[in-house]
């Protein structure tokens, strides 16, 4: 029998009503999927003005984002493609991929499977053999590295490193505090 809590098809949030009564100061994950027994992840994450994600690879997982305000630009394999509320984009596994908002900001939904519980993996990081990189360059923001695994699916939308004080993203391995501000970060 369903359970009325987890089995039952039913309104989750109003994504356009939390980018606009989130304050404006307020970045990275405005929410997120936490049903218990999902076999999904999704996770609606904001960029301040001419904020940037680093070019990295999610090696395990396939990615859907569907842009949900503001507006910016998918760098991958040496094309940039305009982001406005709206696009979805697919961004496959194995694939190298950037993102910079404009100056207006730039919000969206992703959505994929849910990652598997923590794996060992033997040898060098999953892209750790890749060369110069296809995209832009941010300076200001850290490389993101998403190979560690682990429960929850935050690593593939970045989510687990930014920092929920200053926005940043927090380098390392398993970063517990952000560098830039020393906030403690959330830990899927």
């Amino acid at each position: 029998m369903p359970s009325a809590d987890t089995d039952v098809p039913r309104l989750l949030a109003d994504l356009a009503e939390r980018v606009a009564t989130a304050s404006p100061d307020q970045r990275g994950a405005l929410w997120r999927l936490a049903e218990p027994g999902r076999q999904l992840d999704a996770n609606l994450v904001r960029l301040p003005a001419d904020g940037a994600v680093e070019e990295h690879m999610e090696p395990d997982l396939d990615v859907l984002l569907l842009v949900v305000e503001g507006s910016g630009t998918l760098y991958s394999e040496g094309r940039s493609q305009p982001l406005t509320p709206g696009a979805l984009a697919w961004l496959p596994h194995g694939s190298r991929r950037a993102l910079r908002a404009s100056s207006a900001g730039l919000a969206w939904l992703t959505v994929h499977r849910r990652r598997p519980g923590m794996t060992i993996r033997s040898g060098p990081p999953a892209d750790s053999a890749l060369t110069a990189p296809s995209v832009p360059s941010v300076p200001s923001v850290p490389t993101v590295r998403t190979d560690e695994g682990g429960e929850g699916g935050e690593s593939a939308c970045w989510l687990n490193r930014v920092c929920p004080g200053c926005g940043r993203l927090a380098e390392g391995t398993a970063p517990v505090f952000c560098s830039q501000c020393g906030e403690r970060l959330e830990v899927a």
